[in-house]
């Protein structure tokens, strides 16, 4: 079974045989990459593919709800019909999916959401409940976003509170001598502005996605950091209530196709807003040399067996290694 076949059954939830909309949850502005490369590219698929009959909405700016946490859970309740997000802010349920976001778990030029899929089926199917998956991808690699640090060795990283999405990326910055502090990205240009934090680790498209680069000032690169994993959903009793023909829509899109343009996009978003970095001379770019990057490396290691080895994810460790 795989992605575009869905799974397993939930609250059976009928539509109308006439002209169907799915409700599209963004918990972020309209402007955010989501759009263009998620909710607007599935919305054209359904709709060539249905002659109009079946077409995506997107709500933006938290509409439907605010905040990336609670996202998976107004799909299944079906306050929303699709909705994106990340399982780091529900990290226990989605102790496999996570491996993904672990340092060194993946090489930094290869990309993610072939991992996810090859690993799904077997590994990490029974982590989404009630919802049919679209799409899994994940992030740009992740890097040191900094205000008023430069990161060029773990050392530099002592008695810093650094930002992070979800409970195994805090591991790591423990292991790396910071602080570790959960919040939500819509929170950290004020923690950064204010002093509530000293940096994050994400990837560089938030620059752009959240303005990050108005307030940060300092950026590494280099080190293998891990990187976010996202995930659009869709309620199963709802796409159960599809007709045969926009079900074959939702089906022909999911999957693959719509993985590789949501993470292909947050790549060019995140290329650009490097560059764009790189040429305010008022910021700092780090490019990490080879014994630098080392130092991570060696720090981060017992992180990542650890976890692997805490959810019994070595199965699918190997899967999204290609092994």
């Amino acid at each position: 079974m795989t992605i575009a076949a869905g799974l397993a059954v939930g609250i059976a939830t009928p539509l109308a045989t006439a002209a169907q909309e799915l409700k599209f949850a963004n918990f972020s502005a309209p402007t955010h990459t989501i759009t263009a490369a998620v909710v607007d590219k599935l919305n054209d698929s359904v709709s060539a593919a249905t002659n109009g009959e079946l077409t995506v909405r997107g709500y933006h700016g938290g509409e439907l709800g605010s905040g990336p946490a609670d996202q998976y859970v107004r799909v299944v309740q079906g306050v929303a019909d699709v909705a994106w997000g990340l399982p780091g802010y529900t990290s226990s349920q989605f102790p496999k999916t996570m491996i993904i976001e672990m340092p060194d778990a993946l090489p930094l030029d290869q990309p993610a959401y072939p991992a996810l899929l090859r690993a799904f089926d077997d590994n990490l199917a029974s982590e989404f409940p009630a919802t049919k998956p679209l799409a899994l991808w994940g992030s740009e690699p992740n890097i040191f976003i900094m205000k008023s640090a430069e990161i060029r060795s773990p050392a530099d990283l002592a008695g810093l509170k650094i930002r992070v999405a979800g409970s195994s990326a805090g591991e790591a910055v423990e292991a790396l001598g910071a602080t570790p502090v959960q919040m939500p990205m819509t929170q950290v240009y004020n923690g950064l502005q204010t002093g509530l934090i000293d940096g994050a680790i994400s990837g560089a498209s938030t620059l752009s996605d959240f303005k990050l680069d108005e307030v940060a000032d300092s950026f590494t690169l280099g080190a293998n950091l891990g990187r976010l994993v996202f995930f659009v959903v869709m309620n199963q009793g709802v796409y159960d209530g599809l007709s045969d023909e926009a079900k074959a829509a939702i089906d022909a899109v999911a999957g693959e196709e719509l993985s590789k343009s949501a993470e292909d996009a947050w790549i060019v978003t995140a290329d650009a807003a490097v560059e764009a970095a790189r040429a305010d001379e008022n910021n700092v770019v780090i490019d990490l040399k080879p014994e630098e990057v080392a130092a991570f490396t060696d720090a981060l290691a017992p992180v990542t067996d650890a976890y692997v080895a805490a959810v019994d994810g070595a199965d699918a460790l190997a899967a999204m290694q290609g092994e």
